[in-house]
């Protein structure tokens, strides 16, 4: 089946390069989303199955891939037809079609990998396809963006391909069918430390700059600003989730022996150097886009302190990241709206949303509340959860200053949601406001009302889900 959903994904994108029909074009999308709603469907109900010895729908790559399914739906569907109502130029709509399309597949493929070499071919592949995004609107500031995101994440996996290299030293004389994933784990713990010590380091680094985390995190904060709302809905969740399962994956390797504990304080520091630099930037930023990138590596670095903690962390830095994946992407969505009210990004100019789109701003008002981790968010039960495991494990001494820092980055996102719901704007013309249709909110409402239902009620086979994702860190 995996061979079929990417050869039909290359084949529909070969066909949107050169069509010049407008409604083909959304045939063909429509199509694609018919196929990863099957493909998705198909991986569900044969979970554990191998397929050409390189791919398997284990739990977590289900997990994520049914996230991966239902953000997908509204970001192709809200992409030009009415969050943008630009001036048609087939061509640019095309080229942005085939981007979407290939990093969607890319990113599916990344999540079913078994083999750690594969795994780095697809990532490589949504730096390409991102790109494409990212330069979008051919202007100064995308041109600037798009060279800053491949520059620095072809970096990023030349560290990780250093540390494959590291990894088969670490192996020994064994033969290249150990960079499987389960049979590194089984071979874990007579790995040589030297080697996988190096290995760990590169590739950790490698995958910051898709997880979004110190020290690369650079990358992902200009693409989220400059490339099209929709787009950036993806970066800013599933995109960020193929750098964890990446980390996560070599993680559950390095568990299984002896430098366990020395790659969790390698991990606490990159997570808690990110939560700072989060909240130093969120205090200052004007700019809408770059508050929420800024706010998702606050996020992704409560996370891997969490699977750093161990015990419950583990459960919770899985339940996090998939509930930050849908409220951070609903949140992008809605930024579009407020760019196509105001014009603009900057806070200052942005107010009184109430008075122009109520919809719309009855659920930034709802997205405050989920995002910050409040009840009923499931958000708070996530992160209750690594509090607890963090304290549990006797780290305190970072337990405390996380949490003063998190207080710090509550207020800033409360200063800038509520101004930009009940203060006035600065120097708005109403005159030529663009009203928004209040049904274009409804995806929002249905992904964070996800992050509620999934944090207080989830489903049996979620939580088992979960709990089979962990196993091996058990």
């Amino acid at each position: 089946m995996i061979l079929i959903y990417i050869a039909a994904s290359l084949l529909i994108s070969g066909i949107l390069f050169f069509n010049k029909v407008t409604i083909v074009r959304k045939i063909l999308v429509l199509l694609f989303l018919l196929m990863q709603i099957i493909f998705t469907a198909y991986e569900f109900t044969h979970k554990g199955l191998t397929e050409f010895n390189f791919f398997k729908a284990d739990a977590l790559a289900i997990l994520m891939l049914i996230t991966l399914t239902i953000i997908s739906i509204p970001a192709l569907l809200h992409s030009y037809d009415y969050i943008y109502k630009e001036q048609d130029n087939r061509r640019a709509r095309s080229i942005y079609y085939v981007a979407m399309i290939m990093l969607i597949m890319a990113l599916s493929a990344a999540y079913l990998s078994s083999h750690i070499a594969v795994t780095w071919i697809f990532v490589e592949l949504t730096t390409l396809s991102a790109s494409a995004l990212i330069f979008h609107r051919r202007n100064a500031g995308s041109i600037e963006a798009t060279w800053k995101y491949i520059f620095v994440c072809s970096i990023s996996l030349v560290f990780v391909f250093i540390g494959i290299l590291f990894l088969s030293l670490a192996l020994g004389d064994t033969n290249q069918e150990t960079l499987h994933y389960e049979t590194l784990i089984e071979l874990a713990p007579n790995l040589n430390q030297f080697w996988l010590r190096l290995s760990f380091i590169f590739i950790f680094t490698g995958f910051t700059a898709k997880l979004g985390l110190v020290p690369m995190y650079t990358a992902g904060i200009d693409a989220k600003d400059k490339a099209p709302t929709p787009a950036a809905a993806l970066f800013s969740s599933v995109l960020m989730n193929v750098g964890f399962v990446g980390v996560f994956r070599f993680y559950e390797i390095i568990s299984h022996n002896p430098l366990h504990q020395w790659a969790n304080h390698v991990i606490m520091i990159s997570a808690f150097l990110s939560i700072f630099i989060a909240t130093v930037y969120m205090l200052k930023v004007k700019n809408i886009k770059r508050m929420l990138a800024y706010s998702s590596i606050e996020h992704m670095g409560v996370i891997m302190l969490g699977l750093a903690a161990g015990g419950i962390g583990y459960y919770a830095a899985i339940l996090h990241i998939i509930l930050h994946s849908f409220a951070k992407s609903a949140l992008f969505f809605q930024i579009g709206h407020i760019y196509k009210t105001y014009k603009t990004k900057n806070t200052y100019y942005i107010g009184n949303y109430f008075k122009y789109n109520i919809s719309g701003a009855i659920f930034m008002l709802i997205a405050f509340i989920c995002v910050t981790g409040m009840p009923p968010s499931g958000l708070f039960i996530s992160e209750f959860y690594i509090f607890k495991a963090l304290f549990q494990a006797n780290y305190l001494y970072l337990l405390i200053p996380l949490l003063i820092l998190l207080t710090f980055i509550f207020w800033a996102l409360g200063r800038n949601f509520l101004k930009i719901l009940f203060t006035p704007p600065v120097d708005f013309d109403e005159s030529c406001i663009e009203k928004v249709n209040s049904y274009e909110t409804l995806s929002q409402y249905i992904l964070m009302g996800l992050v509620i239902y999934l944090g207080l009620n989830p489903p049996v086979f979620f939580n088992d889900l979960i709990q089979e994702a962990i196993k091996n860190l058990i």
